[in-house]
């Protein structure tokens, strides 16, 4: 990437990154999925591949829509969010059950959180470039984000957690 002198190259920087964020996302869920043994969480986590794959896609078209090469920037913080998540998931798992879930849905969250703040911040980059129709497809993802979270977390909290802690 060149050097960023302006809020345009900010916002092309960052949807880039976010590009690689959704990438690395999506390559671990498919790893950790196989991993769930609660049937809503394996079918709330296929949907969310489902999500990330749209989201890509909106992220390669904003890319494109800026006239700029469609490519994306390695993020690394996404690559210490998977790091942590395969390592507790799949290198040093609980035992498959209850807990394990309640493990999937936490690395789940942290990694969708981050995905949150970034497509929140280049909604609010891409409104202050006056690009309102990619602002308004942007916070579109957010709400899906937040949606899936939500999701997520009345699982556990009605489920998985409480099975993990009568293990």
């Amino acid at each position: 990437m060149a050097k960023i002198s302006n809020l345009s190259d900010l916002y092309i920087s960052e949807l880039k990154d976010l590009w690689s964020a959704n990438d690395q996302m999506a390559r671990a869920l498919k790893k950790i999925s196989p991993q769930a043994t609660n049937a809503k969480l394996t079918q709330l986590l296929q949907e969310a591949q489902a999500g990330i794959a749209d989201h890509t896609a909106l992220l390669k078209a904003l890319i494109a829509n800026q006239d700029e090469e469609v490519s994306k920037e390695h993020c690394k913080g996404m690559e210490g969010l998977v790091s942590e998540a395969l390592k507790h998931v799949i290198e040093e798992p609980p035992e498959q059950g209850p807990v394990l879930d309640a493990q999937i849905i936490a690395q789940y969250q942290r990694m969708t959180h981050y995905g949150i703040t970034g497509f929140g911040t280049v909604a609010a980059f891409a409104k202050a470039l006056g690009l309102d129709d990619d602002g308004r497809q942007l916070e579109e993802a957010v709400d899906d984000l937040y949606d899936a979270d939500e999701l997520m977390t009345e699982l556990a909290v009605a489920a998985v957690n409480q099975d993990a802690a009568a293990e």
